[in-house]
C-alpha cells in the first residue's frame, strides 16, 4: 500500500479542524501541492449549492495557503469530458465533498474521469473523501435521496473502488436523525463485510492498510461480529481491498 494517502472524513469538510488531514494528505502526495475541489455529490441540489461547496473550499484552503481550484464535474457528461479530465494532471489532492454518495457514484462510474483518477491514485494522488466523499468508494452505498432511510431502497450501488466494506459517515448523529439508524445499518453487514462508522469532525487518514485517528471523536469497526472504538490519536490496522474498478 505504500504511495497512497487516503482521508475519510465523517463530517465537516473544510472546517478548521480538518487542516491536520489537509497536511497530512499533503506531505504524502505526489503532486503540485494543489488541492482539486470535487463538490459533485452536491450537483443535483443545484448550482447554488455546489458553488457553495466551492467556495468554502478555495476559501478554506486560501487561509492555509494552499492553492486549489474547483473541478465543475457536475454530470456524467462533464465526466467524459477531456478538459475535467485534464484537470487530475498535475494536484496532489481529489477532495469530494459531500452530498448524496448515489448520485456521486452514478457521475463517476465508468466514465474517463473516473479511469484518469484510478490511474493517478496509482501514481500517487491523494484521495480526501467526506461523507458521500467516502461512502460512495464501496460496492454499496446510500441513496439519501430515499424518503425513507430506514427502507430497504436506500441501498444501491457504489462505485466498488473498496471492496467488503461499508463506511457509514455521520455515526455520532444518524440516530437524532433516524431513531434506530445505526442498529439496521450494522444489521446489514454481513458476517465477512466492516462496518467502518465515521464520528462527525472526524477522520481515518491512512495508506489503505495503517491509519490513524485524527478530529474531535472517533472511528468504530465492526468486524467478524465485534465492535472496536479508535478515539482521536489511534493507530488503526485495517487493510483495505481496493479492486480495479474503472
Amino acid at each position: 500500500m505504500s504511495g497512497r494517502a487516503f482521508a475519510f472524513l465523517g463530517s465537516g469538510e473544510f472546517e478548521p479542524w480538518s487542516e491536520p488531514v489537509d497536511r497530512w494528505l499533503l506531505e504524502r502526495a505526489n503532486g503540485d501541492g494543489r488541492v482539486l475541489i470535487l463538490p459533485t455529490a452536491s450537483a443535483r441540489e443545484g448550482d447554488e449549492v455546489f458553488d457553495s461547496w466551492a467556495t468554502k473550499g478555495l476559501e478554506h484552503y486560501a487561509r492555509q495557503g494552499i492553492p486549489a481550484e474547483v473541478a465543475p464535474v457536475k454530470t456524467r457528461e462533464d465526466a467524459d469530458r477531456p478538459e475535467m479530465v485534464a484537470m487530475l494532471d498535475g494536484p496532489s489532492v481529489a477532495y469530494f465533498s459531500g452530498g448524496n454518495p448515489f448520485d456521486l457514484a452514478e457521475v463517476l462510474r465508468g466514465t474517463a474521469f473516473w479511469r484518469a483518477l484510478y490511474e493517478r491514485l496509482e501514481d500517487g494522488l491523494a484521495y480526501a473523501g467526506c461523507s458521500a466523499g467516502v461512502a460512495c468508494l464501496t460496492e454499496t452505498t446510500f441513496d439519501t435521496a430515499v424518503a425513507d432511510l430506514l427502507s430497504e431502497d436506500v441501498w444501491k450501488p457504489g462505485l466498488g473502488y473498496v471492496r467488503d466494506v461499508l463506511f457509514a459517515p455521520h455515526w455520532d448523529m444518524v440516530d437524532t436523525w433516524f431513531p434506530g439508524a445505526t442498529e439496521k445499518i450494522a444489521a446489514s453487514v454481513e458476517p465477512d463485510r466492516t462496518l467502518v462508522a465515521l464520528d462527525e469532525e472526524t477522520a481515518m487518514v491512512g495508506d489503505g492498510a495503517r491509519w490513524e485517528v485524527l478530529g474531535r471523536s472517533g472511528v468504530h469497526l465492526l468486524r467478524d461480529g465485534e465492535w472496536s472504538h479508535h478515539p482521536a490519536g489511534a493507530r488503526v490496522e485495517l487493510a483495505l481491498s481496493l479492486d480495479g474498478a474503472r
